[in-house]
């Protein structure tokens, strides 16, 4: 059989967002039904192909959005969601590429299937952009999620740590008042995506943590204390408050872990 780490390099190296899209949901589907063997015979890339736009900008450099409720904003919010569900194909990719050797054959099915929700997320987001009459690309976007892919590229425990158990967590915390703010502003179709969005990204995290706690005690270390360990050491910054508890709880990660963080 074709290895799947060819077709992961491959869905990588596709620029294109509609095609980006195409090639991951079909690696996982090939995976899925057994049509890709478990075999990594090339390296996978450092960075993944990207469009020509949007431009990508140090998060410092990042245009403001606008007044919250004005078409500006709007339109810069829902390209931000884009850009980051768009990463997060990649990001999800690259981690059952670069680390599926390592940990196996569970761990590439999880994260395969991540990166075709994450796949879909980014043409619902897609879609919405083009009721507003936009696409994604008409904004600048920054680099800083793929940055933290790079910071922990030697690493599968610090890309768990980091990845799904920050930066995806983060998403958890912010997404109830980003679901209020548009539905306050009547746009019920979009309320219905960050849903939809929510509850997937739940259970991503969730698989992020039940990978780490196995990383957690091959080092005979409670997956606790070894979190803040290597969050410490590979991401900027502490966790900012406030946390949605109960979307956490549900993630598998740890409330106390998170308050010796908080900055």
């Amino acid at each position: 059989m074709p290895p799947v780490g060819d077709a992961i390099r491959a869905a990588l190296l596709t620029p294109a967002p509609a095609a980006k899209v195409m090639a991951a949901r079909k690696v996982a589907r090939d995976w899925r039904l057994g049509r890709l063997g478990l075999t990594f015979d090339q390296p996978m890339p450092n960075r993944p192909a990207r469009p020509v736009a949007p431009e990508l900008l140090p998060p410092n450099r990042m245009p403001k959005r606008g007044k919250a409720g004005s078409e500006r904003g709007r339109l810069a919010l829902w390209h931000a969601l884009a850009h980051i569900e768009f990463v997060a194909i990649d990001l999800a990719l690259d981690m059952a590429g670069r680390f599926g050797a390592e940990m196996g054959e569970d761990f590439v099915s999880d994260f395969l299937g991540v990166a075709a929700d994450e796949a879909m997320h980014f043409a619902l987001l897609e879609r919405h952009l083009a009721t507003m009459n936009s696409s994604y690309g008409a904004m600048p976007a920054h680099d800083g999620l793929w940055q933290a892919a790079e910071q922990t590229a030697h690493s599968v425990a610090a890309r768990l740590a980091v990845v799904p158990m920050v930066l995806e967590a983060r998403g958890l915390d912010v997404t109830p008042s980003t679901i209020e703010r548009v539905t306050n502003h009547g746009d019920m179709a979009g309320a219905r995506i960050l849903t939809r969005i929510l509850d997937d990204e739940i259970r991503h995290v969730a698989i992020g943590s039940k990978h780490f706690d196995e990383c957690a005690r091959i080092q005979d270390m409670t997956p606790e204390n070894y979190w803040i360990l290597l969050v410490r050491r590979h991401f900027r910054g502490g966790l900012k408050p406030p946390f949605n508890d109960s979307a956490r709880l549900a993630a598998g990660l740890s409330l106390s872990a998170c308050a010796v963080l908080a900055c």
